[in-house]
């Protein structure tokens, strides 16, 4: 009577011995011309969204490349602002120094010519550079495991989240720094971030162990 209470057991599924099937000649001469000729040539259209796929789309699936959100910035730049991403390199690199800073270490790191794209517009018809909302994310490797930091254009702030809920003024003193001698570098001109906010971001997901994380 018990093995009737049971639920029925769902019948195993399937697996495909070849999950991915090649494509056929059709296909992949298919693929070829979507990636050659006119590579901004819109392939498809999603018109609810409003997001079009091009070659160039599809080139950043291809090994080595790396994905973008530039079309959602394009179509409502209002909701979708711009990011920039450091790697764990550039906070190490920037505090180098013997004095805990050396802005010169990480200076070329944002040129239009590395980044291909102008993090900072020196626009001289502005009394001040013009970047607007956006966020720089600043990983931070910690000796037990990694933080992030976040230049916080949008809300005039800097910002620190530690899942295991530390605090390191240190690190964004040397951000706040940093971007008064970025813009000083690239637009010649001097800002004062003093009376920005600096905030150690406490609603997150918390760490509940001391695991090293990767």
């Amino acid at each position: 009577s018990l093995q009737e209470l049971r639920p029925a057991k769902k019948p195993d599924e399937k697996v495909p011995s070849e999950p991915f099937i090649p494509l056929t000649d059709e296909e992949e001469a298919e693929v070829q011309r979507a990636l050659s000729g006119n590579r901004r040539r819109v392939l498809v259209n999603h018109e609810d969204s409003g997001i079009e796929i091009t070659g160039e789309t599809l080139l950043c699936l291809r090994p080595g490349a790396r994905l973008n959100d530039e079309e959602r910035e394009k179509r409502d730049p209002q909701k979708f602002l711009k990011c920039h991403f450091f790697n764990t390199f550039f906070y190490k690199k920037l505090i180098s120094g013997r004095s805990g800073y050396d802005y010169k270490a990480v200076r070329r790191w944002t040129t239009q010519k590395k980044l291909g794209y102008i993090l900072i517009d020196c626009d001289k018809g502005k009394a001040l550079p013009h970047f607007t909302n956006f966020f720089i994310f600043v990983p931070i490797h910690q000796e037990i495991h990694r933080c992030l930091a976040i230049i916080n254009k949008k809300d005039e702030k800097f910002q620190y989240l530690d899942s295991l809920g530390g605090r390191d003024s240190r690190v964004l003193n040397a951000l706040a720094r940093y971007i008064v001698d970025e813009v000083k570098d690239k637009c010649g001109k001097v800002i004062d971030v003093s009376s920005r906010e600096q905030e150690y971001v406490s609603d997150l997901p918390a760490q509940e162990n001391g695991c090293v994380l990767i």
